[in-house]
C-alpha cells in the first residue's frame, strides 16, 4: 500500500487525470443507463445523487476539520505546564 501511496505521489497529475475521468465516465454513464421510475424529486433531477453526494461530502470534510480544531487541538505549550 506504501508503494501504491508513493507510486502515485510521484505522478499526481496522472493520479488527477484519471480521478477526474473516472468522475466523468460516471457522469456520462449516469445520462446514458436507463433510470427507474421516480420515487423522490431527486430522481427526477439529472446527476441529482452525484452532486448531492459531493457536496454533502465537502460538507462533512469541513465540518469534521471544524469539530478537530474547536475539540481536539491544544497550545504549543498545553503539556508543559
Amino acid at each position: 500500500m506504501v508503494k501504491l501511496l508513493e507510486y502515485l505521489y510521484e505522478r499526481k497529475n496522472a493520479a488527477r487525470w484519471v480521478f477526474f475521468g473516472a468522475l466523468a465516465f460516471t457522469l456520462a454513464f449516469d445520462f446514458f443507463a436507463k433510470g427507474h421510475e421516480a420515487e423522490f424529486f431527486g430522481d427526477e433531477i439529472y446527476d441529482f445523487w452525484s452532486v448531492f453526494s459531493f457536496v454533502v461530502c465537502i460538507a462533512m470534510i469541513v465540518v469534521c476539520k471544524w469539530i478537530a480544531h474547536a475539540w481536539l487541538e491544544r497550545d504549543e505549550n498545553y503539556y508543559d505546564n
